[in-house]
């Protein structure tokens, strides 16, 4: 994720996505794109488990703007 979001409880600083600190997304929000892409972010789904992707979105919707 970092490569391309800003997301500084990841330590990441990406330029190319949506800086995930101002959106602040619901995790259901992240779940849905991670899952099934959006505009140039790729789906994920095959690539993670249901699993990891819940623990992605869970990380992304409680840490994003702390």
């Amino acid at each position: 994720c970092g490569m391309c979001h800003t997301l500084q409880a990841a330590g990441s600083k990406g330029q190319i996505g949506i800086n995930l600190d101002k959106l602040k997304p619901l995790m259901a929000q992240v779940v849905l794109v991670v899952t099934n892409g959006n505009g140039v972010m790729p789906a994920f789904e095959g690539m993670l488990s249901s699993e990891e992707i819940e623990a992605v979105a869970y990380f992304v919707s409680t840490s994003a703007g702390q």
